[in-house]
């Protein structure tokens, strides 16, 4: 799959992944429109995992748990970097300041599972061409 084509399909994805996460937390405060949201300066933020293919196909043979902890991390990095520049502009769509499990505004540590998650994910969509092989 072209990569235009794959970043449009992990854009989507990953807006779908977090419209999902958003909707279960509402279960949490036993709200049960079960809501979910999304901002559209998520989109390529999500998109960019179309970037990773190549190291998704470097990694694919080692350990689940180190790939999955590699993918974290990398999450967390763009997390970082599009948090910032976001923030910059007063864009931000989330802002974790209220968070004791925060590193700065930008990230939370209680996400890595998720992210660890997200990466497997994505290392298998980006395989299988997006949502084309589903």
């Amino acid at each position: 799959m072209p990569l235009f084509k794959l970043f449009l399909h992990c854009g989507i994805a990953g807006w779908c992944i977090e419209i999902l996460f958003t909707a279960c937390e509402m279960l949490k405060r036993r709200e049960f429109q079960l809501k979910g949201t999304t901002s559209l300066w998520m989109f390529p933020i999500y998109g960019c995992a179309a970037f990773l293919r190549p190291l998704f196909r470097i990694t694919h043979g080692l350990w689940l748990p180190l790939r999955g902890t590699l993918y974290a991390l990398l999450i967390f990095s763009g997390e970082f970097l599009s948090g910032r520049l976001l923030s910059r502009k007063n864009l931000e769509p989330w802002d974790y300041s209220g968070n004791r499990l925060r590193l700065g505004p930008h990230i939370r540590l209680d996400f890595f599972p998720n992210w660890f998650l997200v990466g497997l994910f994505y290392e298998k969509f980006t395989r299988k061409n997006g949502f084309r092989n589903l």
